[in-house]
Parts: C-alpha cells; structure tokens; sequence
C-alpha cells in the first residue's frame, strides 16, 4: 500500500474514531490520535493478520502496551474487519463491549493493558514461544516513552537482548509527555538510543507519522536478524486534533459534542 493510500486510511481512522467518543466522558484522545498513523502502516501494510482466522497460531502478533490509547487500536480492528463497525457506537459505555482501555474480549486484540510495563514482557514471551516451535511470524509491541519509566521494560529489554529475540519489533512512542508531565521532567530517558543499544537490540528512529519513512525502515525488517529490534518513533500526542496538537493536556481531557462536530467537519473537507 502506498503513502497516498496510507495517509487516508489514517484520516478515515480518526474520523472513526471521533464518532466513536463519548462526548464530555471519553480522556486519553490524545494519546490515542497519536498512533494512528503508526497503527495504520502496521495493520494495513506490515503485520501478517488475518481477520477471518486471528487465532491462525502462525499469525503476527500486535500489542498495545500504552493500553490507554484502546480507542486507536479498536477503530483500525474494525476496519480491518475483526468486527462490525457498528460496535465501535459501544465503546466506553457502561457494559459496553469496548472499554477505554484494550481488552482482550474484544476480537483481535491480542492482550488486556492498561498497567503499563506488562506488554513487552509478554510479547516477549511470545516471542520466545515463536522461535522455540520454529514459527515465521513477528511480534510488534507498542509502548509509550512515559511507559520505560517502569523497571520491567528494562529487564524485558536485557532478556530480549540476551536471547537474541530478532523476531520482536518494540516501538517506542515518543511524544515527549506522560500522564502527569513532560516526560524529560518526570524521567529523562535520553540517551534513550545508546542505552537500549547497550542491552543488545537494533534501534533506529524513524518520524511517526511518515509512511515512508515507516516502510522503509520498519518494512524491511527480517526475523534472520540476529538482534530485537527498537523503533524509537517520534510523534505528536493530539496528532489531527488542531488545539490538542502537542499539548499536555490531551491526555486526559474530553471532547464536548460541538468540538467533535467541528473536527468532523474539517476532516471531511481535508478528504476531498
């Protein structure tokens, strides 16, 4: 799939995914507009999935560790066809079938997070489980920057390194905030590079939203490597969002029905 057809898949997500809000309830917009070009290339130019078997054993494997953005990851299952679009009008309502955070009851999502720190630890293991049944398949895993402040990613990290795990991908969401500040003022992570390098793995940086930049740095990527990989990805929190672009306060704030209006109709006049 080309760029052209990439950029507007990633526009129609967030429009789906604007509809898909509660006004004045749904938080974490901004984390999860933020991703969506990078969930875009993966789904719809990367990852070996199949809607109609995703319990294929030899299927790529996709995790969101930032498990607060669920909102972007359920809007690319359903248009990748996982379910009916129709239930994305259930998402982050009481007894609804899509909580705000990802969960593993809804078709396609591999793991239940929230509790940051748990996704690279598990798609480690399968990673591991992969190459031990001698399985051609990838294993991505999504954090956020905010996320490395917990110490299991780091032992995840030197046990991947160890081990040689080149068939798992790590990307880093680099946006430069965490639920409670700048993240250079929470923890500083830099020399984030040198550091991972340290433990054994591939990093490169890549700009999170340029699809080319995606293909041709993610896309040949090849599980004969004989190290993990990290993709250091930076990209702007609120992404598509005019007044949340690169601000700290789209982690947490709602949206009120006449802003979502708004953004819907801007989106519809950048699609044509």
């Amino acid at each position: 799939m080309n760029e052209h057809q990439l950029t507007a898949i990633s526009c129609q997500l967030l429009i789906e995914m604007l509809k898909m809000i509660v006004p004045g309830v749904t938080h974490h917009i901004g984390p999860s507009s933020g991703i969506l070009d990078l969930l875009a290339y993966l789904y719809f130019d990367f990852l070996k999935v199949d809607p109609k078997n995703p319990s294929d054993p030899k299927r790529d494997m996709f995790i969101l560790s930032k498990g607060h953005a669920g909102a972007a990851l359920y809007v690319v299952l359903a248009e990748k066809g996982f379910f009916p679009k129709k239930e994305l009008k259930l998402f982050d309502l009481d007894d609804g079938k899509l909580p705000e955070h990802a969960s593993q009851v809804v078709p396609g999502v591999e793991l239940s997070t929230g509790s940051l720190g748990h996704g690279l630890p598990v798609g480690i293991g399968m990673a591991l489980a992969a190459k031990n049944d001698s399985f051609d398949k990838k294993v991505v895993v999504l954090m956020g920057d905010g996320e490395l402040n917990e110490g299991s990613n780091w032992e995840g990290l030197m046990f991947a390194g160890f081990h040689n795990l080149s068939n798992l991908i790590a990307i880093v969401d680099k946006n430069g905030f965490q639920g409670y500040s700048d993240t250079k003022k929470v923890l500083n992570l830099d020399p984030l590079k040198e550091k991972v390098q340290v433990f054994g793995w591939d990093v490169k940086e890549i700009d999170g939203h340029n699809f080319t930049e995606m293909k041709k740095t993610i896309g040949s990527l090849k599980i004969t490597q004989t190290k993990p990989t990290l993709i250091i990805a930076k990209t702007l929190k609120g992404k598509g969002i005019s007044f949340f672009e690169g601000q700290f306060i789209s982690h947490y704030s709602s949206l009120d029905e006449r802003q979502i209006a708004k953004l819907l109709e801007e989106l519809e006049e950048k699609k044509t």
